[in-house]
């Protein structure tokens, strides 16, 4: 792995422990082996690109259940921000909050223009590797169809 953090397909990925909407604990270990894993790291809650791909990630839902994968949003927003977030859209996957970045920049998530939080998507598979990897700040539908075709792939 690269010592900055910068994850390629083939890493292992990196385990953590992180508060979700509801104000649990998410241990990323308790997940490994139990289903292929997609965790996605976004911006903002509501805002425009974030809410089109949370959305997009909704509705493709059920057939990342059906493929056997879990989804997983993580974001800078506290616990009460992803709690709206998810009630306003309906949205039925765990969102996590990273105040600080610890785990995105362990993940090699940085800013964009110094400013935003990267749009990064990883795929992980059962043994805990990283098997996809998406990067684009514009493209927010796209992390759906790429992580739907590396999961459909293991």
């Amino acid at each position: 792995m690269d010592p900055k953090g910068d994850l390629q397909v083939g890493d292992k990925a990196p385990l953590f422990t992180l508060t979700d909407k509801d104000g649990k604990l998410f241990r990323l270990a308790d997940h490994i082996g139990r289903s292929k894993l997609v965790v996605y790291f976004y911006p903002k809650d509501e805002s425009y690109g974030c809410t089109k791909e949370a959305c997009s990630f909704r509705d493709g839902y059920e057939v990342f259940r059906e493929a056997g994968a879990e989804v997983i949003g993580i974001s800078p927003d506290d616990t009460q921000s992803h709690k709206s977030f998810a009630e306003h859209h309906r949205l039925p996957f765990t969102l996590l909050s990273d105040p600080d970045d610890r785990v995105a920049s362990r993940y090699g998530v940085g800013k964009t223009l110094g400013i935003l939080r990267g749009r990064v998507t990883f795929v992980i598979d059962r043994q805990g590797i990283i098997r996809g990897k998406f990067s684009s700040q514009l493209n927010y539908e796209k992390h759906v169809g790429e992580a739907l075709r590396v999961i459909r792939s293991l």
